[in-house]
């Protein structure tokens, strides 16, 4: 009897806790994993991180997956989880659990993929590692750009509320520049592959599910 409901509390707290929440713990989770075993030397970065050449040479495929949950430090992770906490538990609630899950991986996916195909536009990027959440966020915010376009964000703690089809597109920008000007290495194709991917959901959803995206627009204004 004291099994069973043990057991049932766990179910409970299982069933009470977000999908995005459960996003959120599993990325704190494996930077600390992975990290750890970088430091004793049982894991390298390249089997982790996403490197375009590694990719083209048919090795690490898997980091397409494992890049998404590995960062660069405390900050960039700090950073992409207070991201995903506001922007992914919004989504997860218009979308849906099961349909979010598949979305968010999917864009991570897509975001890692163009990485690797633009090194052959950028070649001083064949050799560059890429890790994080970003292009998983960036396809979040692109379907956010037909769901709820003229939603008011704050954009790097700035105190006046800016809309999120300019806020998108203006974030990219920034961080692009940001990068070029002070050599900043950031992943920008893979935010831009991300934010493709989700303008692709986005306007698929608005087609496919014109009332209920046209009432969310609405609400949203």
């Amino acid at each position: 009897m004291v099994n069973s409901y043990r057991i049932q509390r766990r179910s409970n707290f299982r069933k009470g806790l977000s999908l995005n929440t459960w996003l959120i713990i599993v990325n704190v989770i494996a930077f600390i994993v992975f990290k750890l075993l970088i430091s004793l030397g049982i894991l390298s970065i390249d089997a982790i991180a996403i490197n375009p050449y590694n990719i083209l040479q048919g090795m690490y495929v898997w980091t397409f997956l494992t890049s998404m949950f590995m960062h660069a430090g405390f900050f960039h992770l700090f950073v992409n989880m207070l991201s995903l906490f506001f922007v992914g538990s919004l989504v997860e609630k218009l979308i849906g659990r099961k349909r979010y899950f598949w979305f968010y991986m999917l864009a991570g996916i897509f975001s890692g993929l163009l990485f690797v195909l633009s090194a052959f536009i950028f070649p001083h990027d064949m050799n560059t590692y890429a890790v994080g959440a970003s292009g998983a966020l960036f396809g979040l915010i692109g379907a956010l750009m037909f769901l709820t376009p003229n939603l008011p964000v704050y954009v790097f703690f700035i105190p006046i509320p800016i809309k999120l089809k300019y806020a998108a597109p203006g974030i990219l920008i920034l961080l692009w520049v940001i990068s070029i000007a002070g050599n900043v290495p950031i992943g920008n194709m893979a935010h831009l592959g991300g934010l493709i991917a989700g303008l692709g959901y986005g306007l698929y959803l608005r087609k496919k599910f014109k009332r209920k995206t046209n009432y969310i627009r609405r609400h949203f204004v």
